[in-house]
């Protein structure tokens, strides 16, 4: 597995010639995802909607991490390629010994573009409920594994307690809060003005704050989001969704656009 974002040549060559596409993270994620919009023709507006902050429980975190680094874990869980950027923020060390385990192909892109490794992504259902139900395969069945599980303050619990409910030992920690990023006034102008043809959705807090900031987007604009449990997000803060990735991964929400354009050519 590799962070590039490598996607197939079109015929069209340049099928999303002209269309400004708003691509709400940034980093090596987002930037990955600008390069490949541009060579679809695209004009990417890289504008970072959310970030993390740090967590209440700091030193349970940097406890946590100094362990990891010292291989005191198995395994690591990893929900959200905003929990990369933290481990990223602390510099810390997941030995080779440790697997990794991400929720969503945007995860582990994000995992390996940060110089770390993903061992396994759930390939039916990119969730945590997903995980837990390949999980004794992709462990062959081994009881009483330590395992590290990272997440949001928000987050439900459900991959940590179904893992402790398969007898592993899980020490859940309260990695960040996510926090809204307010984008400028230019992006948020040219949204309202529809100016940009396309908006990429990839998790329930960047619907929400795409709908705060730039609520309503016009009808003319393309709303993508990554995956089902994102339209769902997106739904619950109102925001509307025209097209759905047919897998959670970032090449084909682009993927997505691409069709989508296609078809109002």
């Amino acid at each position: 597995m590799t962070g590039a974002i490598n996607l197939p040549a079109s015929g069209g060559g340049k099928p999303l010639a002209g269309w400004r596409v708003l691509v709400p993270r940034g980093g090596p994620w987002g930037d990955g995802v600008a390069a490949a919009l541009r060579a679809r023709g695209a004009s990417p507006v890289i504008a970072p909607m959310i970030n993390f902050a740090p967590a209440d429980d700091q030193p349970a975190l940097v406890a946590a991490l100094e362990k990891l680094a010292a291989g005191g874990f198995d395994w690591l869980t990893v929900t959200s390629a905003t929990t990369v950027d933290v481990l990223a923020s602390y510099g810390a060390v997941i030995p080779e010994t440790t697997k990794v385990a991400a929720v969503g192909e945007t995860t582990a892109a994000a995992l390996v573009a940060a110089g770390y490794h993903a061992d396994i992504v759930p390939a039916e259902e990119n969730s945590a409920r997903g995980m837990l139900e390949e999980w004794e395969a992709a462990t062959d069945g081994v009881r009483g594994l330590r395992v590290l599980a990272l997440r949001s303050a928000i987050a439900k619990q459900v991959l940590s307690v179904g893992l402790e409910r398969m007898g592993h030992h899980v020490e859940a920690v309260v990695a960040y809060r996510t926090v809204g990023v307010p984008v400028s006034a230019k992006v948020a102008d040219d949204v309202r003005a529809g100016n940009v043809r396309a908006v990429l959705v990839t998790s329930g807090s960047v619907a929400e704050q795409v709908q705060q900031q730039l609520g309503p987007i016009p009808e003319t604009i393309l709303v993508a989001a990554i995956g089902p449990q994102t339209r769902s997000d997106a739904a619950k803060v109102g925001l509307r969704v025209d097209v759905i990735a047919r897998e959670r991964t970032a090449e084909s929400l682009i993927d997505a656009v691409v069709d989508a354009a296609t078809a109002l050519a």
